[in-house]
């Protein structure tokens, strides 16, 4: 494996472990540059995309000119910077299941990576949200199948790496795969759960995790149950990923009513999250009534007109692109799908853009 990217993996992990992490413009901009002139010589895909568009570390100055590489292109090209026989676990975008998947490639060092990104941002944005919730405390239930049953999930393993981070006395992954391999729940365990941890005295908070999909069938299996319940103070909910082709779709604000309906979990302790088998970094919105999703210090994201290629104005709308420096090993600069509005340093998630396949972390399959 490439000694210079080593190096710039090594570094990162130290940035993102210290105290109060803040990358300033200058900083992340040469970092990004580091890691463009790193991902050029030692990614035969990217540089072939970056030399067709006449884009190169010699000509790039600042990291909102680095090229971005379509999420797409996951699917077609190898965009990684591991050697084949380097590569030792691979994350499958999402979709229905005649779509080919994009993979993006990892190793023991980049997945080292990827779980040094996600657990600061998810204990900032997920763990302190709201107020009650102490680590190790309380139920932690994932409306997942385990990692052994989808290897090929991000979502999942991030799920499992919070699982082991927190060390939660009492930990269910709940999901089931189907024959087709989509996701279901075992809805007699959930309900189990649920009806033991109701707000008694000295009960601890819930942190409750899956996708829209998922709690829309958990939502909707406890309504045709006539069945409420009402978790800890303290409890929380994050929730992730789309809809298509598994569930009947609502927007987000009926989705959280629906959640405090049922669940009794407040408005402000429903957390969103925002997140791509693409990237290593995860965006969060944390209750506000605004809705705007921020990443950590080492990711940045540009709005981008489709017309124009460039970026729009404050409260415009355009695609979502993200530079993720986590991406160590693959791209940094990634070119989504999605829609959403700029919001200051954060965005507002639309959806998808017309034409766009369907996507969402609750359509993975094995």
């Amino acid at each position: 494996m490439n000694q210079d990217l080593i190096r710039f993996a090594a570094q990162l992990r130290e940035l993102i472990a210290a105290p109060q992490t803040n990358l300033g413009p200058a900083q992340f901009s040469a970092l990004a540059l580091e890691l463009f002139g790193l991902q050029f010589t030692h990614n035969p895909a990217y540089r072939k995309i970056c030399e067709g568009r006449r884009l190169t570390p010699a000509t790039v100055t600042h990291w909102t000119q680095i090229p971005a590489v379509p999420a797409a292109a996951f699917k077609e090209l190898e965009m990684t910077s591991l050697a084949p026989a380097g590569r030792t676990a691979a994350f499958h975008s999402s979709g229905t299941t005649e779509q080919k998947p994009g993979r993006h490639f990892h190793s023991a060092a980049s997945l080292a990576v990827y779980e040094a990104s996600l657990w600061p941002w998810f204990q900032k944005n997920v763990l302190a949200a709201g107020d009650g919730w102490r680590m190790a405390d309380g139920p932690l239930v994932f409306l997942s199948p385990p990692l052994a049953q989808v290897p090929h999930s991000s979502l999942v393993h991030m799920f499992e790496t919070v699982r082991q981070k927190l060390g939660a006395a009492e930990t269910a992954f709940v999901g089931r795969l189907a024959a087709d391999g989509s996701w279901t729940l075992d809805f007699a365990t959930v309900v189990d759960r649920l009806a033991s941890g109701g707000p008694t005295r000295g009960a601890q908070p819930w942190l409750l995790l899956g996708t829209a999909f998922s709690l829309v069938h958990l939502l909707d299996y406890l309504a045709d149950a006539q069945l409420h319940f009402i978790l800890p103070a303290g409890s929380r909910v994050m929730e992730t990923g789309g809809y298509k082709n598994r569930s009947r779709s609502m927007p987000k604000a009926e989705l959280h009513a629906f959640i405090t309906e049922r669940l009794g979990v407040s408005r402000e302790n429903i957390i969103c999250e925002y997140g791509m088998s693409e990237l290593s970094s995860q965006a969060y919105d944390t209750g506000s009534r605004s809705r705007v999703f921020r990443f950590p210090p080492w990711a940045r994201v540009q709005i981008i007109s489709p017309e124009t290629g460039r970026e729009v104005a404050e409260g415009e709308t355009g695609l979502i692109r993200i530079l993720d420096l986590a991406n160590v090993y693959s791209v940094a600069a990634i070119q989504t799908e999605d829609l959403g509005i700029l919001r200051g340093d954060g965005f507002e998630l639309v959806g998808r853009a017309p034409r766009a396949e369907p996507r969402g972390c609750s359509l993975m399959t094995a």
